[in-house]
């Protein structure tokens, strides 16, 4: 897996967080230890509950960008659906 966009979340989904990294495990790792600064630590956002992987990094940064246009309702959805199956 080269890239991933993922989206991380606090106690069922109150602060939903998204990012894109090239390596999901220790982008993960990262925020449930706190180490970013921001919404991760603020309002303890370590749950993840959506990723989505990519061949390229420049993929995965296209995908981001389109999913950060999104309203948060159509970003629930994007959880409840990969969540259901």
């Amino acid at each position: 897996m080269a890239a991933c966009v993922y989206l991380l979340a606090s106690r069922r989904n109150i602060a939903l967080c998204l990012g894109v990294t090239s390596n999901l495990i220790q982008s993960i790792w990262q925020h449930r230890s706190e180490l970013a600064e921001g919404l991760t630590r603020r309002y303890g956002v370590h749950i993840l509950v959506w990723y989505g992987a990519h061949d390229t990094m420049e993929n995965a940064n296209a995908r981001e960008k389109a999913i950060r246009g999104r309203k948060r309702t159509w970003k629930l959805g994007l959880i409840e659906e990969r969540n259901r199956q």
